[in-house]
């Protein structure tokens, strides 16, 4: 599967702790990032990541495209609710794109639980069915 990892500055060492907790699953998975959270990520657990551009200057949209041509099985966004974000209209589009394309997607710690244990579970199986992905 190919999971997106995403968090604004204020939720970076959230996604770090979860990262690191589910380590072992995520390892299984090819994972995306953008810019400084994708680095992150590499430097502090050593897992793989292909990186993108920061969200500000076209990494959630880099994220979407993937999205919108059924090319990503799973969005993990850590989203900080009480700061404005410069780039929100980028951050909406990416939301409304994984509703669109039925895209699992978790915004906080406690979905994005229970995404990965689903996903270790083989609950979201369905995105590798048939036509769903080659």
């Amino acid at each position: 599967m190919k999971i997106s990892l995403i968090a604004h500055d204020k939720k970076k060492d959230d996604l770090i702790q979860f990262v690191t907790a589910y380590r072992a699953i995520l390892a299984e998975h090819s994972l995306y990032a953008t810019g400084t959270t994708g680095q992150r990520v590499i430097d502090e657990t050593g897992l793989s990541v292909t990186r993108f551009r920061s969200g500000p200057v076209g990494g959630d949209q880099q994220i979407g495209a993937m999205i919108a041509n059924n090319d990503m099985d799973m969005v993990i966004f850590f989203r900080d609710p009480l700061t404005a974000q410069p780039h929100e209209p980028d951050v909406t589009a990416l939301i409304r794109l994984c509703d669109v394309y039925q895209i699992p997607l978790a915004t906080n710690m406690g979905t994005a639980e229970v995404l990965l244990k689903g996903l270790q579970e083989g609950f979201i199986n369905w995105r590798l069915i048939g036509e769903q992905r080659n």
